[in-house]
This record gives structure tokens, sequence and C-alpha cells, in this order.
């Protein structure tokens, strides 16, 4: 790592990870799940800093809402959404815990372009956002890409975790289960590897 790479690289990242209903983004979509960890590069540790469901009347919701994705493929149930603190609220929440601080995630304009700046979260401006994570593993993985003038895909989070995380630091075992804090456990893993390989740079 260059000199000058150790002074600009923050002491701490946030990575955030949202599970949504749908992926056309906000209002039309809702985030119902985030989880956020904690990263120092340096030290090589991430922490589990947040986590929430998020809850909405889902009374109100139409077929593509309330069977979604993220309810067929993970634990995550409209139950728990019903009983789930208020958006207003996780807002709040994140809000203060990311106030003035530098995030990323695995897909920036998925987690933030799409929802986390956009109605009703409206983050724009309170955190900086840093190296997409998803992108820089795209030149290590070396998927290739179909498009013509792009050379690699982007690589699922599974496959950039299982490729360039050394062993199963996050613990997820044989299976993704597609909630918000694991996968951003699982992406600051993928984030600290190309750290150490010099193949991330915030």
């Amino acid at each position: 790592m260059k000199i000058e790479d150790f002074f600009r690289t923050p002491e701490e990242i946030f990575v955030i990870d949202t599970e949504t209903t749908g992926l056309d983004g906000g209002p039309r979509d809702l985030v119902v799940d985030i989880g956020i960890c904690s990263v120092n590069l340096f030290r090589e540790t991430v922490k589990d800093v947040y986590s929430s469901v998020v809850g909405y009347d889902v009374t109100e919701w139409d077929d593509r809402r309330s069977k979604a994705w993220i309810f067929e493929n993970s634990d995550l149930t409209l139950d728990k959404v019903a009983a789930a603190r208020p958006l207003f609220k996780v807002r709040e929440d994140v809000a203060g815990l990311l106030r003035g601080r530098t995030a990323t995630s695995y897909n920036v304009p998925f987690d933030m372009d799409k929802f986390l700046f956009r109605e009703p979260w409206h983050l724009r401006g309170v955190f900086s956002v840093c190296t997409d994570i998803m992108k820089a593993a795209a030149d290590v993985c070396k998927l290739p890409s179909e498009l013509y003038g792009v050379r690699y895909k982007f690589p699922k989070l599974d496959h950039a975790y299982k490729t360039i995380a050394e062993g199963d630091p996050a613990g997820i075992g044989d299976k993704q289960d597609h909630r918000a804090l694991s996968d951003a456990r699982m992406a600051a893993y993928v984030m600290i590897g190309m750290h150490r390989s010099g193949n991330y740079r915030p």
C-alpha cells in the first residue's frame, strides 16, 4: 500500500446492505430489512452495528410487494415486517449512525441510488460514499462479460465471497441466507480480502 493511501483511507467504513420488495427502487419498492457493519481495513476487523426489519402496514400491499422474492427466498416474512419498528424510526437510527461517516455497499447504485437516497429515506448527503465493493470485485473475480465494451461482469455476492474471502470469516456456512446483516458482513470481508491484496482502495 502506498503511504498516501494510508492517510486517505478512513479508519472506519460502514458497509450497508438492504433487502427490498423489488428491483425498481423507491418509492415503488420498499426496503424491508437493513443491516450495517463497521469495518477497519487496517486491523481487518468487522463489527455488526445495526440490523432491523423495517415495519409497514402490509394490509395495504398488493401482490407485487407481499409476494416479493425476499419473502420466498429467506426467513423474512410479512408478519415480521408488520410487527417491526416503523420506517421513520429505522430511518432515524440509520441517519444518526451514518451522519458524517463513510459508507459503501455491495452494489451502491442499488442500495443507495435506488433506495437510501430516494423517497422515503432521503439520506443523500448524510454520509459520504466510497468505492463500490461489487465493482472492485469484478476485476478480481474476472467473470467474462457478454456485453460489448464490458470486460468483466459483476459477480454475485456469494461468488465474490467464496472467491476472495479466506475460509468463512462471516460464518455463513453452506448457504447465503439473504438477510441484510449477514450479506453486509459477507461484503465487508470481501472488501477486507481485496484491500489485503491491494485490489481495493476506498
